[in-house]
């Protein structure tokens, strides 16, 4: 039950964190874009991030708990992790520089921003499909 129990939580935890994040991505912010514009868009994401990465934070937090040995998943890990510090790095600095949301450093930023997120994104999909591979030869599964 223990096991169950834990795994149930790693996928809840990555469904909230990382279907969330493309939701938003994909659904909520061209949607806010087109009906209040990219200031209005922009303010309202600055806020979303903030419980998009606490919740990540959490969610890192268990997965570590459940990778035991695997080099693989550790490397998608600790690549997920320094993408969530770079993150939160670049969030705070973004906050600052949304009065004039035009400027070429926050345009940049930004940038950097959706490219950072979108590489953890891209390394919490393997490392989601290498937990269920590993979950199945735990089990005893082929």
């Amino acid at each position: 039950m223990a096991i169950t129990l834990r795994r149930f939580l790693v996928v809840q935890l990555l469904l909230v964190w990382q279907g969330g994040f493309l939701f938003y991505a994909a659904v909520v912010v061209p949607t806010g874009t087109k009906l209040i514009g990219t200031a209005g868009q922009g303010a309202i994401t600055a806020r979303v991030t903030d419980a998009l990465n606490a919740v990540g934070a959490v969610a890192l937090a268990v997965l570590a708990l459940e990778l035991c040995r695997s080099r693989g998943r550790w490397a998608c890990w600790g690549f997920a992790v320094m993408c969530h510090a770079l993150l939160l790095a670049l969030h705070a600095r973004l906050d600052v520089l949304m009065a004039d949301h035009t400027s070429a450093e926050f345009y940049n930023l930004h940038r950097f921003y959706l490219l950072t997120s979108t590489a953890q994104w891209l390394a919490c999909l393997l490392l989601t499909w290498l937990t269920l591979r590993a979950w199945r030869t735990a089990d005893g599964e082929p």
